[in-house]
């Protein structure tokens, strides 16, 4: 720790004589004023028996030149004017020194504070771009918000609020133009030293001749000296993570087109950076998302959507339940479970912990094992460019650590657990077919989706949604009360958060406003198939993506189902898929689960479901229509068989 050496024992303390810091490195008392040697003086100093601190104008000890002006000039005429008695002509402080008597309290006067120390301190000016950082802007295709005059020209903004600064930046780290650290660097450090060096060179010029230009560009591109070190950090961090194998071509070829790039391009690159650095409201607004077109009318979608069913074989290897489980096979799970004492192994970490159902006596817990620390994304590995044949560990989604590096990012309060096998499913809540149904008023197609979160019982139903296809309409939006202990509800992924249950209220047969901003909720997961079954005959088409989970999770067996994993597949195949998410982006253009933390909706969700069937029912229509199939009166024919001039009357497609 610093140590005053007592230098600062012949310095007044500023906060005198309100200070209270215990051994204080300033000093509380002042030497009288004496002919004798600064000895006297000093030793003095050192002790602190006065309570105040006298005016130091025949002060001996060392002290900070005052800085002189004209205002400071008068403070001290003035200062000195009141400190000298009247009709004496000799200050307190002189007076004290003749007659050695200590001063009374009334007659010290303190030092007066500079006039410029008690003027208010005026609130720094707001950031407000400038007429050049706007062009710059609306030349990168942005949507400025500045004022135009009727001439065109950009209203400047009133004089209290103007800045000489440019685009608003925010403050940047301070770094040395050393290569920072990497998990895996490509080369050695050396290397890389030189080659961010050779790096910010080139940039450093191309800056200099912005700078030098009188356009009005110029304060809006230039950058700092620390700005062009983190520039040149950035871009090789860069490369080295995203192209490790040819990491030294990358940088050399970079280095070697700044070495021979044109001021007019270099602005260019700086106004595209620029761009993607301003506000999200002031960024270009995304393309519109695509219109579904499928050159049919609704009822004749309905007629068509079968089509797309999936086949029931084979789908019992990826998840999905075509058969009820045998009372035999029920009855082996439920030994299993009672020889495991209600061990179970963690759906996030990987960590085997006990469950105890109905809480344990001795402390109330409902677990073991206290808290999970996890990864909430999955690993994924990039993807290899052109040229780099080294394989790449996989990286985490949601921290962008490699896989290994750590036990996780997020904390969670207890261990959770998820059941595929349907024989433990089906001791749950048994699984049970789609009755037959008399009712003629029912949806011709349903899509559904289901959100589910962790109890004692295993990944349970906590949310069902049903819409009608093709228009999309509301049928059922409930909450469900699951039937063992809640967990953890998974609020991330099933966007159902505790405050959704507590504001809930009970279910009621009639129909509720759809802005109404509370969900109904249901007594059981068994209550809610029920009200699902009401909207389903064996023949309805069942439409939602990943439905096996979806209809694990509500325990029915539906012969009719049509699943956007299984219509846009992954060109590696099952059991790799494509999400929802990515699907709509790629063929639709449509952004959904933008909710971030909040989660996911599963009307949004079961909606998008929809969208993708009739995008894919547009596009087999066309390539059927190129084959030669004609639709008449709500009907679908194949083509004429060769050879035959009338043909035979087309059958239906249906």
């Amino acid at each position: 720790m610093f140590s005053s050496l007592g230098l600062f024992k012949q310095t007044p303390c500023p906060e005198h004589p309100h200070c209270s810091v215990k051994d204080c490195l300033f000093a509380h008392s002042h030497p009288p004023k004496s002919k004798d040697d600064n000895t006297a003086s000093r030793k003095l100093s050192q002790t602190h028996s006065l309570d105040v601190v006298e005016d130091t104008d025949g002060y001996d000890g060392p002290r900070k030149r005052r800085r002189v002006s004209a205002e400071t000039r008068k403070d001290t005429e003035l200062q000195k004017a009141t400190e000298t008695a009247p009709g004496e002509g000799l200050s307190p402080k002189r007076e004290q020194a003749s007659r050695k008597t200590p001063v009374a309290e009334s007659n010290i006067v303190n030092r007066a504070l500079p006039r410029t120390a008690l003027k208010d301190i005026s609130p720094p000016p707001r950031a407000s771009r400038d007429a050049s950082a706007k062009r710059i802007a609306n030349d990168a295709g942005q949507r400025g918000k500045a004022q135009t005059t009727e001439k065109g020209n950009i209203t400047p903004s009133p004089p209290a609020t103007v800045r000489k600064t440019t685009i608003s930046k925010t403050e940047i780290a301070k770094e040395s133009l050393n290569p920072r650290m990497l998990p895996n660097p490509p080369v050695s450090h050396t290397l890389r030293m030189k080659l961010v060096t050779m790096l910010h060179e080139q940039m450093t010029r191309l800056n200099e001749e912005v700078k030098k230009g009188r356009d009005e560009s110029r304060d809006a591109l230039a950058l700092s000296d620390q700005e062009l070190i983190t520039e040149a950090l950035d871009e090789e961090v860069q490369t080295a993570k995203k192209s490790p194998a040819v990491y030294q071509n990358v940088i050399k070829s970079r280095i070697m087109v700044l070495k021979r790039m044109k001021l007019e391009v270099w602005k260019e690159e700086r106004v595209k950076k620029i761009a993607q650095k301003l506000p999200a409201a002031d960024q270009e607004k995304p393309s519109a998302p695509m219109n579904i077109e499928t050159g049919l009318t609704p009822a004749e979608e309905i007629v068509f959507v079968p089509r797309l069913a999936a086949q029931q074989e084979g789908l019992s290897k990826h998840g999905y339940v075509i058969t009820m489980p045998t009372a035999a096979e029920m009855e082996a799970a439920k030994k299993g479970i009672e020889s495991s004492h209600g061990w179970e192994v963690c759906d996030r970490c990987k960590t085997r912990f006990q469950v105890f159902p109905g809480r344990r006596e001795e402390d109330g817990a409902l677990t073991s094992g206290g808290q999970c620390t996890y990864h909430w994304a999955k690993p994924r590995r990039p993807e290899r460019l052109l040229g780099d044949s080294k394989l790449r560990d996989p990286v985490y989604a949601c921290c962008d650590e490699t896989l290994g590096a750590s036990t996780g990012c997020t904390k969670a309060d207890t261990h959770v657990f998820k059941i595929s096998d349907p024989k433990r499913l089906a001791l749950v809540m048994p699984f049970q077919p789609t009755p037959v149904s008399d009712r003629k008023d029912l949806p011709g197609a349903v899509c559904f989706d289901c959100e589910m979160g962790y109890t004692t019982c295993g990944m349970e139903l906590i949310r069902l949604t049903a819409t009608a296809w093709p228009d999309g309409r509301d049928l059922l939006d409930v909450l469900v009360h699951p039937i063992g202990e809640i967990l953890d509800l998974n609020s991330r992924f099933s966007g159902v958060w505790p405050q959704d249950f507590a504001k809930a209220t009970p279910y009621h047969e009639t129909a509720r406003a759809d802005d109404s901003p509370t969900l109904e909720i249901v007594e059981s997961p068994s209550k809610a198939r029920e009200l699902l079954f009401e909207l389903l005959t064996p023949e309805t088409p069942l439409i939602g993506h990943a439905l096996e989970n979806d209809l694990n999770a509500v325990r029915i067996l539906h012969p009719v189902i049509i699943d956007t994993c299984l219509l846009f597949p992954h060109h590696r195949g099952l059991p790799l898929r494509f999400g929802l998410k990515v699907l709509m982006k790629k063929h639709l253009g449509r952004d959904i689960q933008t909710g971030g933390e909040q989660g996911h909706d599963s009307k949004e969700d079961a909606r998008a479901a929809g969208d993708l069937v009739r995008y894919r029912i547009g596009e087999t229509w066309q390539k059927m229509k190129g084959e030669g199939w004609s639709k008449r009166d709500g009907e679908f024919f194949p083509p004429l068989p060769r050879g035959i001039p009338n043909g035979p009357k087309s059958s239906s497609l249906t």
